[in-house]
């Protein structure tokens, strides 16, 4: 049980540096983003089946480049 907490800690950890950045981005209003929660799982992949591009690392303290859809109905 308490691998699971780990897990789901780091999730929303990880989300949380990301929505931040997104919020900044997107230039979403402080009144919508407090109803915002770092709690989507959609982009985890559990199974254990990884690969990491090396080359494509972001510099120490950067975060990777937002993925932005052409539209917000599309996500």
């Amino acid at each position: 049980a308490s691998g699971l907490n780990l897990l789901v800690a780091a999730v929303i950890l990880w989300n949380t540096r990301y929505l931040q950045s997104a919020i900044t981005t997107l230039g979403i209003s402080d009144d919508l983003a407090q109803h915002i929660a770092p709690l989507g799982w959609e982009h985890i992949s559990l199974t254990g089946d990884y690969r990491w591009n090396v080359d494509e690392q972001p510099e120490a303290g950067a975060l990777r480049p937002l993925w932005v859809p052409a539209s917000l109905l599309v996500a």
